[in-house]
């Protein structure tokens, strides 16, 4: 209808690799259909285009990582009506919250010849740590049909029809054996949330976690079938310690 303004759309960064952006870019004929839907606002990664907010909608993906990120997050927060974390930085901390478990300053002086210049926090955190989020879609890197499910519900004003059972239960559906009773390799299936369509097991190979822990994962029992396949106790914390590790459901030491 003419005279109808089209929804907002931004797409934001804050500390990441820009996996997930590419993402919704790989979506190529969805993302043409899109850009005819929406009005993109901002999306550095695909348009040097820059309209002000208010946003309808906006994405966000990475970890809050220095005092910037807690600035950003707040003014983009405050001019979103609806605020998405996409990918395991933005949901988790992503790898870059393995600094949480050690002494950011060690690293900081290993890594830099002038560790004096760099401006950064003791710890990577979601953004769900600094400000009210609306949605979480999780995956090193998110899974494009999710993505566009996501943002099509968002449009149609309904609740995304994202999934949130275990990869296990991905597993059962391709008809794929279970890499652990089968083959005894370990696997992070059973407590990982579904969104991939199982792709490692698939291939004969355990699930390394991308998409995060189930609303309630049972790690007592999934760490004693770990030790059982042989591995010690520093290689199953090591296994958690991933995309994911800033998510309080994967600490170990909490349970």
């Amino acid at each position: 209808m003419a005279g109808v303004s089209k929804p907002k759309l931004a797409v934001w960064k804050l500390a990441s690799c820009d996996g997930c952006q590419l993402t919704l870019l790989d979506c190529e004929d969805e993302l043409l259909a899109l850009a005819g839907a929406v009005e993109i606002a901002h999306f550095t990664e695909a348009s040097s285009a820059e309209i002000a907010g208010p946003y309808d909608v906006s994405l966000v993906e990475g970890s809050v990582t220095t005092e910037r990120d807690a600035r950003r997050i707040a003014e983009i927060r405050a001019a979103s009506r609806v605020l998405v974390c996409i990918g395991a930085c933005a949901t988790a901390g992503g790898i870059q919250a393995l600094r949480n478990f050690a002494d950011v300053r060690e690293f900081t002086s290993v890594v830099y010849a002038r560790p004096d210049y760099i401006a950064t926090l003791a710890t990577s955190t979601a953004v769900a740590d600094h400000v009210t989020v609306d949605f979480e879609l999780r995956g090193c890197p998110i899974d494009r049909r999710q993505l566009l499910e996501l943002i099509t519900a968002l449009l149609a004003g309904r609740k995304p029809r994202i999934p949130s059972h275990s990869v296990c239960y991905d597993c059962k559906l391709r008809g794929t054996s279970c890499v652990m009773v089968a083959r005894g390799i370990p696997c992070l299936g059973p407590v990982t949330q579904a969104g991939c369509g199982a792709i490692c097991p698939a291939f004969g190979r355990g699930c390394y976690g991308c998409f995060g822990p189930v609303a309630h994962p049972n790690l007592a029992a999934l760490t004693v079938q770990l030790r059982r396949l042989g591995m010690t106790e520093q290689e199953v914390s090591r296994v958690f310690a991933t995309f994911n590790a800033g998510s309080p459901a994967l600490d170990l030491s909490a349970r």
